[in-house]
């Protein structure tokens, strides 16, 4: 719903805090427009001497804040969007969200088609309420990059998986972007018998041919709850994701002889499905795509080369312009974690990393070398995912229940738990139950910390 938004913070010392500004004040205006984003919000302050309208217990006041061109303000609101999210129109029979159970936080049922949240936190857009007037924001602005979900390249296909007619005609926008050299990550989730085989390789031959200046397209298996009611979706079986890896690999030459880059990547879901072992780094070329659970197994063990002293290198860029727009906050996954504490006292026994299924599965064949760096014996608690069920195996959909129902059942001698904050939004998971009352249920103490090696070896430090 359109709002006015609110100041979250104000920067000690900053233009805005020598104004006067206050922490919840609501910002009306800007130089006499309204902003309908942070995006143009944040255009309109980086402007020399910007004069804000904000209200303040129901009461308007003006404020003129003397700064320079480019200058920040500082400040941070509460939302990015301050007129209407654009809702999604289509009805995809693998939208994970049609898969929740009743009962959870309203704002995990929003479903988004916006290519403002695109461009700030990297959410998939399928274009179909893409306009023309956003076409010229974009083009105008350079609101790049965007990440637009694809599936298929078949209208009729494309159509019948979005079950939105627009779905065979709204790739007009995805050639009308490139064509104004805006960069674009696509993705296709793939669905066993839908858009995979045959329909597939027509998807990778008319993106290398129709769409080739695509900076990547990633390959995901959608995923599926307990709670699907859809009779034609299935979970991949092994040899499944083996076949299609094979035509990932394919396709990913034919890219590289014809692009000099590879263009197309899997997801880690899909090599720990089929039992492979995920690529080298080079293969992920920068890890474009590394949010969307595509190299990140890689970026693990990369990221413990780097801190054995053999190798150098960064680790994956966060997805997403919001990093760069002072003013934005970090909103939906990326809000912020709970706080660890600095020295919980440990127990007698060893550090367990308590994770999902696919978690397990990466850090198994590293926990020597996690061990050596951290001089600290270490087990894993693998939890499964039976409050969603299906094939939801990874960290970040893990939830209160499923973990103290772990934790109760763990009988093994524990020093201390780490969880990967990745789970947590605040200090609560997707079912609403906190931190502290799953950290209730553990024999030792239960800390939240980043989910990759340093922020497991700083915890046990």
């Amino acid at each position: 719903m359109s709002s006015d938004p609110v100041v979250l913070e104000i920067v000690p010392g900053s233009p805005a805090d020598v104004a006067g500004l206050q922490v919840g004040d609501e910002v009306v205006a800007v130089n006499g427009v309204q902003p309908s984003d942070v995006i143009e919000y944040q255009q309109l302050v980086d402007d020399p001497d910007p004069v804000l309208v904000v209200r303040r217990r129901g009461a308007e006041r003006t404020v003129g804040i003397g700064k320079g061109a480019g200058i920040p303000l500082g400040l941070r609101l509460d939302s990015s969007i301050f007129d209407r999210v654009q809702t999604c129109d289509n009805h995809c029979e693998f939208c994970f969200i049609y898969q929740l159970p009743p009962g959870m936080r309203k704002s995990l049922y929003l479903k988004d088609d916006d290519y403002r949240l695109s461009f700030l936190y990297g959410n998939f857009t399928t274009l179909t309420r893409f306009t023309e007037l956003d076409l010229a924001r974009v083009v105008e602005e350079r609101l790049g990059p965007l990440y637009v979900s694809i599936h298929a390249t078949d209208p009729a296909i494309r159509a019948d998986m979005l079950r939105n007619p627009r779905g065979a005609t709204s790739l007009r926008w995805l050639r009308a972007l490139l064509d104004h050299g805006i960069t674009v990550h696509g993705q296709i989730v793939l669905c066993p018998g839908i858009n995979d085989g045959a329909v597939l390789e027509r998807t990778f031959a008319e993106m290398l041919t129709r769409y080739d200046s695509l900076a990547s397209v990633g390959i995901v298996p959608l995923g599926l709850s307990r709670f699907n009611t859809e009779r034609r979706l299935r979970v991949h079986s092994p040899d499944e994701a083996r076949r299609d890896l094979e035509t990932v690999h394919f396709w990913q030459e034919r890219a590289l002889d014809r692009l000099g880059r590879r263009m197309f990547f899997a997801s880690d879901e899909l090599y720990l499905r089929a039992g492979w072992a995920v690529p080298p780094s080079s293969h992920y070329e920068g890890f474009p795509q590394h949010e969307n659970g595509i190299g990140m197994v890689r970026g693990l063990y990369d990221e413990l080369d780097r801190l054995e002293g053999r190798a150098s290198g960064e680790a994956p860029v966060v997805t997403g312009e919001w990093r760069h727009v002072p003013a934005a906050p970090a909103e939906g996954y990326r809000a912020p974690r709970t706080t660890r504490p600095a020295r919980p006292v440990d127990g007698p026994g060893p550090v367990v990393l308590v994770t999902g299924e696919y978690g397990a599965a990466a850090l198994r064949p590293v926990m020597p070398r996690l061990e050596a760096l951290a001089n600290r014996t270490m087990r894993i608690l693998e939890v499964r995912n039976e409050f969603f069920g299906g094939n939801t195996a990874v960290a970040g959909l893990l939830v209160g229940a499923d973990l103290e129902r772990a934790l109760r059942r763990d009988d093994r001698p524990a020093g201390r738990y780490l969880l990967p904050d990745v789970a947590l939004s605040g200090d609560r998971f997707l079912d609403d139950v906190a931190l502290d009352e799953v950290a209730a249920a553990a024999k030792a103490p239960l800390v939240a910390v980043e989910a990759t090696a340093r922020g497991i070896l700083e915890a046990v430090a």
